[in-house]
């Protein structure tokens, strides 16, 4: 609604106060002037009473628009009227139907404003339980989902709070179904009060407010104009303080925006988004002191961790450790659905009570020695941790709310942390250093339906970007980080499991990506990757074979240790299989085999295989060497084979 709309009335109303004066002085065509004069009077009316509230501007211009062409076309013809003679009347015959024509425009216009006053202002008419009740005006005659569209926002205005509820499900259900619709309902201005629904409205109204904002972002440009609407910081807000059923629906509208524009992961880590929903995740998951806040960057988890293992901690973590939360009560290792984890003391669930309790203690320690040594060298107070406050408001209060909640929550919140991360180095490193890997191991292990396969999908995301980052690589994923080795710990559980299910992909490719974090002493994982080669699905294989790829490429510095892993583990039977009879992981296992040949030629298993007439059949297949990468290893490893084995012979 715009106090703008009053400046384009004026002049609708004075065409009608001229067609109403000069249907009184026509000369001839008295009747159907007469008839055009009390239409114009009507019209004149509601104009003026439309002046006096507040419109919905933008079906209000459309209207006005084309009110002002029918009263502008009605006047020419009464004008025609005013003179008499006989020479006049001859060379202005005006037929009847052009006075019917324009008395039905008149009319039209005369609906169309009606609509509008009770469109603006449905409260004081009692008419906004049901928009459909207002009917369809006849400038939407054309298109009529418009007035439905309409409609629903002029509700979400003026209606009372459940009006408003009904009013943004009614958009959800429109954004959901068409994507014109999607757009139609942004073009309306339908954002703002959504917005404001969401910040203002009750939590039924607040929960349809966010779905419908998160299916409004379905492509770049409608993400670009949420964001600029002020989406991030009402996201924010929410997220914060808001109940638990809105704050899942804020975190999945978070993902859809992300996933449709990754222009926007950036501004919703300035607006602290990812802060708050690793609060969310790590709420019931991980129970730690500091209510999961992200430490400084000067004090990492992992470097306070490998601090305190070196200082001597206590290596007795295998009991549940007692921590006190906000509100002073104790808390156990909990399970995601809420209840105490009551399962056996196994080994992944000490590597996450020791990092747990073994953070914290560091974290004491260090803050106490800093300000020790900050007391003593001047008067600067001492340093204290730095805490993110709107993590625990955002889940304080939260234990009795009802487990499927709970499990939504946790749901949302990693799929908006997974398509965040999404080839961002400054979020990944952001949901490194907090708690996050551990709630996701956690999740992986304990968690059930969309948290496990989000989870999976967020840690494989941030392994992706770790793979081209080292900082964050070296950071996050050193081999004795216990948060990383409870990831690698899950990632290979699915992999020795076998299972064709949601996960498997994932932490193949996880662990593909983490390839030049593992020491040449680590040997349980390419065991179970050369296993996933042997006549399984073809994604399976594919991606295995392009995990395999990354142990042994050159990049890799221990590229030679680990083609020999591949080798001792069976893998060039199921490559030479998969080269002659692959189909679609054909490529990916001749470029493995290439490497391989590469850098172990003289291995007597090679030669066992035959794997250099593997080669060259290959050699002569013009679709594989088509490709550029075995256009440049394949030469080179043929060469390589003919020159060790020749010298065996």
């Amino acid at each position: 609604m715009a106090d703008g709309t009053k400046q384009f009335l004026a002049k609708p109303i004075q065409l009608a106060d001229q067609v109403s004066k000069m249907a009184v002085d026509a000369q001839t065509n008295k009747h159907e002037c007469l008839e055009l004069k009390s239409r114009s009077d009507k019209l004149a009316g509601i104009l003026r009473q439309a002046a006096r509230i507040d419109l919905y501007e933008r079906p209000a211009r459309r209207i006005m628009d084309d009110t002002e062409q029918v009263l502008a076309k009605a006047l020419t013809l009464v004008e025609k009227c005013r003179h008499s003679g006989l020479v006049h009347r001859v060379f202005s015959i005006i037929p009847s139907a052009a006075f019917t024509k324009m008395c039905v425009l008149i009319d039209n216009s005369v609906a169309d404003v009606t609509w509008l006053l009770r469109v603006s202002t449905p409260a004081a008419n009692g008419d906004d339980d049901d928009v459909l009740s207002l009917g369809l005006s006849p400038i939407a005659q054309n298109e009529p989902i418009l007035a439905l569209i309409w409609g629903n926002i002029a509700v979400l205005h003026t209606g009372h709070p459940d009006a408003r509820s009904e009013a943004a499900a009614a958009l959800v259900s429109l954004a959901r179904d068409n994507h014109h619709y999607a757009k139609l309902i942004i073009a309306e201005d339908g954002v703002a009060p959504l917005l404001r629904l969401l910040k203002e409205g009750k939590a039924e109204a607040q929960e349809n407010a966010a779905k419908a904002l998160g299916l409004l972002g379905r492509d770049p440009e409608s993400v670009d104009f949420l964001v600029t609407a002020g989406a991030c910081s009402v996201f924010f807000k929410v997220l914060k303080d808001g109940r638990m059923n809105v704050q899942a629906a804020v975190a999945c509208a978070v993902a859809e925006l992300a996933s449709n524009n990754s222009n926007c992961q950036d501004v919703f880590a300035q607006s602290n988004v990812v802060r708050l929903l690793v609060g969310h995740l790590a709420f019931e998951t991980v129970q730690e002191h500091s209510k999961y806040s992200i430490p400084p960057k000067s004090m990492s988890i992992h470097s306070v961790v490998l601090a305190t293992n070196k200082a001597g901690a206590s290596t007795d973590t295998a009991a549940s450790v007692p921590i006190l939360d906000d509100g002073g009560e104790q808390n156990l290792f909990r399970h995601p659905n809420g209840t105490l984890d009551q399962s056996k003391s196994s080994q992944f669930h000490s590597v996450v009570q020791s990092t747990v309790a073994e953070s914290s203690k560091a974290s004491n320690a260090a803050v106490q020695k800093q300000a020790t040594i900050g007391g003593s060298a001047s008067t600067t107070p001492p340093l204290k941790p730095h805490h993110h406050t709107a993590s625990v408001s955002g889940t304080r209060g939260r234990e009795m709310e009802d487990p499927s909640t709970k499990a939504n929550m946790k749901a949302m919140a990693s799929k908006a942390l997974w398509q965040l991360a999404k080839g961002n180095p400054v979020i990944c490193r952001t949901i490194t250093e907090s708690r996050a890997l551990l709630c996701f191991a956690v999740l992986l292990e304990k968690g059930t339906g969309d948290v496990r396969y989000n989870s999976a999908m967020a840690l494989m995301e941030i392994c992706r970007v770790a793979e081209h980052n080292d900082d964050l690589r070296r950071s996050a994923f050193r081999p004795n980080s216990p948060a990383s080795k409870a990831v690698i710990d899950q990632f290979l559980r699915v992999l020795e499991k076998g299972e064709y299910n949601e996960l498997l992909i994932p932490s193949i490719t996880a662990l593909g990506c983490l390839s030049r974090t593992f020491r040449a002493t680590e040997t349980r994982v390419i065991a179970p990757l050369v296993r996933l080669l042997d006549e399984r699905e073809a994604l399976v294989m594919r991606e295995a074979a392009v995990a395999l790829t990354k142990f042994s490429c050159t990049e890799n510095y221990l590229h030679v240790n680990h083609s020999q892993a591949i080798i001792d583990a069976g893998g060039v039977r199921h490559l030479i299989q998969l080269v002659l009879l692959g189909e679609q992981v054909q490529l990916e296992a001749l470029i493995l085999l290439c490497y391989i040949a590469n850098h172990v030629p003289d291995s007597h298993e090679l030669a066992d295989a035959e794997v250099l007439n593997t080669l060259s059949w290959a050699s002569k297949q013009t679709y594989l060497v088509q490709d550029a990468r075995v256009d440049m290893l394949l030469p080179e490893a043929k060469s390589r084979l003919e020159l060790f084995q020749a010298r065996k012979l």
